[in-house]
């Protein structure tokens, strides 16, 4: 199951284990089970304190194993062969279960420690989803750390019954205690927010005691690790408040294009980021979501931003760099049928409709990357483009034409998600060419039309373009005193990660300028 290079990677890792682990698997006939059987193998002869037993009569998913220690009732569980992307989240289990300790702060692993109330977590993903094994190794250090919580990881991909059954359109998915509680991807602390309900109001009351910083930075993307990095280099007081640290570069699969870097993935390009700013003394607030922002009343004085939890910052100059989300094509249905077949991320998704008919609405070098990896996935790919002629690259566009379940229409505005109440049957567009409406039936429908930049809290305090972009100069300002942008969120003509961080850095190298010119003695 494993070769020789894996087994000497994890026999190394295992080294670290300080306690016995008891591996308990629940198997039946199949081929599956088989693979299990071979993995659980593959690792007790790692290491003498791995031990492997089977209880084929529990009431449990078939093939799934449970991560323990003897005599106890540590709840990490996993349904299927976690290979692919959810490797590490065994790697992880096994450590912690063995004794290894977390990474994340003191402070919150007391909070999960407290949880009082019984929770059974189910985790549904996808070998090839990059944001589940975020979701998943939350999951399983919490069930670690409080008897109360137990986790199981299912491949969505092996358990298609309970898939369709639960109408999962969408990973990772995660039900507690059998109810939905969330999609998509989440971090310890999101989930321990949710869970605690007075979390949020507790933070928001510690931040809004904090002193005033020199320098503000909202959004936690490229540009504003480059510009929180870039104002601490300079030794003011920076503080760096994000909806999720790393923001947008978390949803990005492969990154081959930043300087120096021949080749990462998101989830590893934004750790590195987030351990390079805490190599500085920045004041990292996450899961902050800014929700306005009041103007200095005069040159000098104190810009205020407020944040949907209540809490209020002040600060001597602000640097946006909020970044951007996905585009909705905003016809009826998508709203509905969000999560139900409606998706935007290929990659995630793609496994859950192995076999069956979906869209990919866009022609541009995603919309078109993105139906070539799910022709090798699904059933069938209708890739529909507005315009006349897609605007992918040559070389994808070859790719495409040449895979013999692709069907590419033109000219094609779709105008109506269409579902049975439960879930997406198929689209609806209007043929531009002669106005002709046409339908196509199908399970789902990815979108892939561009970016929308988060700015919507701004308007009426920052100038904005028509497009809803932060206008800035060429270094950086806004229309406002001491409030700068950088990144996705601003007019800058090309939306990338390497720019993006330029940009955050020169934004920072401005509100320090700022800072010396506003705060300079009287001649």
């Amino acid at each position: 199951m494993l070769d020789n290079t894996m087994k000497a990677q994890l026999k190394a890792y295992l080294e670290r284990l300080t306690k016995p682990v008891e591996l308990v698997a629940t198997l039946d006939d199949g081929e599956k089970s088989k693979e299990v059987r071979q993995l659980l193998a593959d690792i007790k002869e790692l290491n003498d304190k791995i031990s492997v037993v089977e209880d084929n009569a529990a009431d449990v998913r078939k093939p799934s194993f449970l991560i323990t220690n003897p005599g106890t009732n540590v709840g990490v569980r996993f349904a299927g062969v976690p290979l692919g992307h959810e490797f590490t989240s065994l790697v992880l289990a096994l450590l912690q279960v063995g004794g290894h300790p977390s990474k994340e702060s003191a402070e919150l692993l007391d909070q999960v420690r407290n949880i009082d109330t019984p929770l059974h977590f189910e985790t549904f993903y996808s070998l090839s989803c990059h944001n589940c094994p975020d979701v998943v190794q939350a999951l399983n250090l919490m069930s670690v750390l409080n008897p109360k919580i137990t986790h199981t990881a299912i491949d969505g991909g092996l358990f298609q019954k309970e898939v369709q059954d639960r109408e999962i359109m969408g990973v990772p998915t995660v039900f507690v205690n059998g109810q939905r509680f969330g999609q998509g991807r989440m971090e310890l602390a999101e989930i321990v927010a949710k869970v605690d309900t007075g979390a949020a109001a507790r933070e928001a009351q510690k931040i809004s005691g904090k002193d005033a910083f020199d320098v503000l930075i909202v959004g936690g993307g490229p540009a504003g690790a480059a510009a929180a990095i870039y104002a601490a280099r300079k030794g003011i007081r920076t503080c760096i408040a994000a909806e999720r640290l790393g923001g947008q570069v978390l949803d990005t699969v492969d990154i081959e294009n930043f300087i120096s870097v021949n080749k990462t993935d998101g989830p590893k390009f934004a750790a590195a980021m987030e351990s390079h700013i805490r190599d500085y003394e920045v004041d990292i607030m996450n899961l902050q979501t800014a929700k306005s922002l009041t103007p200095a009343a005069q040159e000098g004085g104190l810009i205020e931003i407020e944040t949907e939890s209540g809490a209020k910052l002040k600060a001597r100059t602000v640097i946006l760099s909020t970044g951007a989300r996905w585009r909705n094509m905003n016809v009826p249905g998508e709203d509905t049928y969000r999560t139900k077949g409606v998706t935007y991320c290929p990659h995630c998704d793609g496994p859950l409709f192995k076999g069956k008919a979906v869209a990919v609405i866009g022609g541009g070098n995603s919309g078109v990357e993105a139906a070539i990896d799910l022709a090798g996935v699904v059933k069938h790919v209708t890739l529909l483009e507005f315009a006349s002629e897609l605007k992918a690259d040559a070389v994808l566009q070859r790719k495409l034409r040449s895979l013999p379940n692709v069907d590419i229409i033109l000219n094609a505005q779709t105008t109506e998600v269409n579902g049975d109440g439960k879930k997406v049957t198929g689209l609806t567009y209007k043929d531009r060419t002669n106005d002709e409406t046409k339908t196509v039936t199908l399970e789902g429908i990815f979108v892939q039309i561009g970016l929308l930049p988060n700015t919507g809290w701004l308007k009426g305090t920052v100038q904005l373009t028509p497009f809803g972009e932060i206008e800035i100069d060429a270094k950086g300002h806004t229309n406002l005193p001491g409030v700068f942008a950088a990144g996705d969120c601003t007019n800058v003509p090309y939306k990338q990660i390497v720019i993006a961080a330029g940009a955050g850095a020169t934004a920072a190298l401005s509100a320090f300028d700022h800072l010396i010119r506003t705060t300079a003695p009287a001649a």
